[in-house]
């Protein structure tokens, strides 16, 4: 039971800190590297318009409300792969599908209507919205799904069961 709880937790802490840090490099790269503006508006959906002006405390905030998102899209998809283990046969697949699904959640339900965020649009058209489908499935999903691969699929067993067997044999 303990190894389940420590796999759960690692795969929760390591797929959100990875997707987390894959996503905010690509969204500060697709600003043309203005990281402060990026951070300070993912923290404008907790705070309203005064992030804008908060400099890089706000950005800090901004940053934190990321990953804890991130972190949130990790702990579902664990839970989800716990009840549903074929989610660990093909992270690739499954984590680019989820990632989509995350992209439309948060850009048609999340952000729109629960974040205080100035100024809010939907992405225009197919291509923007293709584009950040893929790029949420690449980035975040696939990450997720692989690291949840890791740490709560049969080789996570297997590990388990070596490192009880080896502090059993000390």
């Amino acid at each position: 039971m303990k190894a389940d709880l420590r796999n759960s937790l690692q795969a929760i802490l390591w797929g959100g800190a990875a997707a987390g840090a894959a996503d905010i490099i690509s969204a500060i790269g697709g600003r043309g590297g203005k990281a402060l503006m990026v951070l300070q508006y993912v923290g404008s959906g907790l705070i309203g318009k005064a992030a804008v002006n908060g400099g890089w405390l706000t950005g800090a905030l901004g940053l934190g409300v990321h990953f804890g998102l991130t972190t949130i899209m990790a702990a579902l998809f664990a839970l989800a792969a716990r009840r549903w283990p074929v989610l660990l046969q093909w992270p690739w697949a499954v984590g680019f599908v989820y990632g989509a699904l995350l992209f439309t959640a948060m850009f048609y339900v999340v952000v729109p209507y629960l974040s205080a965020a100035p100024g809010w649009k939907t992405p225009d058209g197919f291509w923007p919205n293709l584009n950040g489908a893929m790029a949420h499935g690449f980035f975040v999903g696939v990450p997720i799904a692989c690291i949840a691969r890791y740490f709560l699929g049969e080789s996570s067993q297997w590990r388990a069961y070596r490192a009880g067997a080896a502090q059993a044999s000390s």
